[in-house]
């Protein structure tokens, strides 16, 4: 039963932060009250989970807010209290932050898979608003994991890969390696028990064996940095059980493995940290390839020190890390060793260090706007961001994370876009190579760009693995498609102006112009040549629409009440006149009918949905469909598809047994997929209504609408 009580987090508190120990006090028991009567699986009172929890939080040397939101991170979800009771009781950033790591109710989703899926989402964008949810999550993750033993063995497995696909992943990219390796091993020792407990025991005879050899080491070097008065700590580290059995999978023997052992040194400045290497390498031979300096170089999640590995006595090979203090905390608790130094601030400090530092951040962000569906998000994130990775250099030392997979066209993207978008060759390890090439850890790039190129060619996006360059690329044809459309708009409007003999400048002065944006409710006038160009609108629509109020009335005589019938249309009150099928909305029997006196053309026959309608209202009359219509009449559709790969002939198929005719299919090539106008004579509402269902059904096919010209 665990030990653990409300003075020993207290008491923690106090040590870095006394000044915040009532409040702290005061979430514990509101927590206990809510908490009342409720048990957990080990039969333990449930106040013993959220008190480990702002333990664990307490021990980074958290602030007084997340501590308080450890403590009552349940309350929402599992006792009556609502987050206004808890802005109200405390504050409004406790409050936002127990919401951040509650799960969403249960009754916005069908199924537990569904509420899962979005409960995982919100946990892993919630770095987005603040990384103190994440890191609360971790903590409360890191108890459950601890306690794993009294859940059934289904459950054991399914958290612990759970924790393995998200929270390990997690607490790595906000560099919290205490977190993340403990979570390792507790996942591992659920998921594969036996290899647990054989690396477990050759991990502690390795480190009976080489115990006295490691003290020889770390006394000779404390000797030897006290001498040169350079203040120092020295502990010894051994490799994480997960680590081990990582690296044994990958087929490597235990004896190959040179960081099982290690000797972590802290000094208090970076100039000393360069000066113990020396005189580490001047007691201990080093080996010249397992030198790292990631002070210079950092790793992506801002882990900075000097690993490098000698012959220590006896000859064993011993690991030796090298980094200030501060560094050490840094690499112990990623971004929350900014908490002790900066109090109050720490939250702001954090989160602009992940927004600018931190380069899986601005991966995240464009993975969580380019998906609206949950499941999907989550796969891209666990694809991209918690795959393998690998880590190449700029020319100047930088390093950069990219998915495993990625080719240079990945690297000139994160570089910049422009970079991306001028890219014409790349340069590998000083060797030319092609643009699609996979690239490896540790390889030097280099891109050749030249400021006239035309930019990225589609066929990059089957070459390139990360998210971040197939969004730029695609927002670049998008762009560029955008320009063809404003341009054909313009003209459009134009010729129709033309056509009308109205002056241009006239017809979009500013006050025009205003009167226009506002009726189609636009931003601009560029969004009007686009409306236009990309046939939301109509340039005669366009132009009616400003001059509606100008056009004079025509009266209308109406004869003797009697019903003309042609063809297929009864027109009421008028006899004798032609009847014509408009030809913007072309209606068909079943579609809901107006007529439109023409002038010296006979009655115009518009589906009540047109929106040209709206300039005509002066000389509108009833009109309906006969019932003894026959023939098949010509209507649009526009599908819009992502392959056009069988596309037609599944469509011509599903016209077949509807006796829909086609008479003409227009392809139109787009960046998400392919559009086909097709025109079709059909007999009536039904049978449309019937083929448009059905092409719908096809997997591959995003929509399909009726045409309005």
């Amino acid at each position: 039963m665990n030990k653990l009580t409300i003075d020993d987090l207290l008491n923690l508190v106090k040590s870095y932060n006394p000044d915040e120990v009532e409040i702290i006090k005061r979430a514990y028991y509101y927590a206990d009250n809510l908490h009342s009567g409720q048990k957990r699986q080990s039969g333990e009172p449930y106040i013993i989970h959220p008190l480990n929890v702002a333990y664990i939080l307490a021990s980074m040397h958290a602030d007084r807010d997340t501590i308080c939101a450890g403590l009552l991170h349940d309350t929402l979800e599992d006792t009556h209290v609502t987050k206004e009771d808890i802005s109200h009781d405390f504050n409004p950033e406790i409050a936002s932050l127990v919401d951040g790591v509650t799960k969403i109710s249960k009754l916005n989703f069908s199924t537990k898979q569904e509420q899962n899926v979005a409960n995982t989402r919100k946990i892993i964008t919630g770095i987005t608003s603040d990384v103190r949810i994440i890191i609360i999550k971790l903590a409360d993750t890191l108890h459950n994991m601890r306690t794993l033993e009294y859940k059934t063995e289904f459950k054991q497995k399914e958290n612990s890969l759970e924790t393995m696909d998200i929270f390990v992943p997690l607490a790595y990219y906000i560099g919290a390696y205490r977190i993340k390796s403990e979570l390792e091993d507790l996942s591992l020792r659920y998921l594969k028990p036996d290899m647990y407990k054989r690396i477990e025991e050759r991990k502690l005879r390795l480190e009976e064996s080489s115990n006295g050899c490691l003290k020889e080491m770390l006394y000779k070097i404390e000797t030897l940095l006290n001498d040169k008065n350079i203040p120092n700590e020295i502990k010894i580290r051994t490799k994480n059980i997960f680590g081990i059995y990582k690296r044994l999978s990958e087929g490597h023997k235990l004896s190959d493995i040179h960081d099982l052992l290690a000797l972590k040194i802290m000094v208090d400045e970076v100039e000393n940290c360069y000066r113990t290497l020396y005189l580490i390498h001047n007691e201990y031979h080093p080996i010249n390839d397992k030198f790292k300096d990631y002070i210079c170089n950092p790793k992506t999640n801002m882990y900075q020190s000097l690993h490098t590995t000698v012959f220590g006595p006896d000859d064993r090979l011993v690991q030796t890390q090298i980094r200030t203090f501060d560094m050490d905390k840094v690499a112990s608790f990623g971004l929350t060793a900014y908490w002790d130094e900066q109090k109050g601030k720490a939250r702001d400090v954090m989160q602009d260090d992940l927004k600018q530092k931190f380069q899986f951040f601005k991966s995240l962000t464009e993975i969580n706007s380019m998906f609206g569906d949950n499941q999907q998000f989550v796969n891209q994130v666990k694809t991209e961001l918690f795959s393998d990775k690998v880590y190449v250099y700029t020319t100047k030392g930088d390093i950069i994370e990219l998915p495993k997979g990625s080719t240079p066209i990945d690297f000139a993207y994160r570089v910049h876009t422009r970079v991306g978008e001028t890219t014409v060759g790349a340069i590998v390890n000083n060797n030319m190579v092609p643009l699609n090439s996979e690239l490896k850890n540790n390889d030097i790039v280099k891109i050749i760009t030249n400021k006239n190129s035309p930019g990225p060619s589609k066929e990059w996006l089957n070459i390139v693995a990360s998210t971040q360059a197939k969004n730029k690329i695609k927002a670049f044809f998008t762009k560029s498609e955008r320009d063809r459309y404003i341009e054909r708009g313009k003209d459009s409007l134009e010729k129709e102006m033309r056509k009308q003999k109205i002056v241009f400048s006239e017809f979009l002065s500013e006050e025009n112009l205003n009167i226009l944006l506002s009726e189609l409710k636009l931003i601009d006038l560029d969004e009007l040549y686009l409306s236009i160009g990309n046939g939301k609108f109509s340039a005669s629509y366009v132009v009616n629409l400003l001059n509606k109020k100008e056009q004079p009335k025509e009266e209308v005589k109406i004869k003797h009440p009697v019903a003309t019938i042609d063809n297929n249309i009864i027109v009421e009150g008028i006899d004798k006149v032609k009847v014509n099928i408009a030809n913007c909305c072309s209606p068909i029997p079943g579609d809901e009918i107006v007529g439109y006196i023409t002038k010296g053309n006979g009655i115009s026959v518009h589906r009540k949905s047109c929106h040209n309608l709206e300039f005509l209202d002066s000389r509108m009359i009833n009109v309906k469909w006969n019932n003894t219509t026959s023939g098949k009449f010509l209507t649009s559709l526009i599908v819009y598809s992502e392959t056009s790969d069988k596309a037609m002939m599944d469509i011509t198929q599903k016209a077949i047994p509807l006796g829909v005719n086609i008479d003409s299919i227009k392809t139109i090539n787009r960046m998400d997929g392919i559009t086909f106008q097709i025109d079709i004579y059909v007999e009536n509402l039904t049978k449309l209504s019937k083929f448009m269902n059905d092409i719908s059904n096809i997997k591959y096919i995003k929509n399909v609408v009726r045409v309005i010209k």
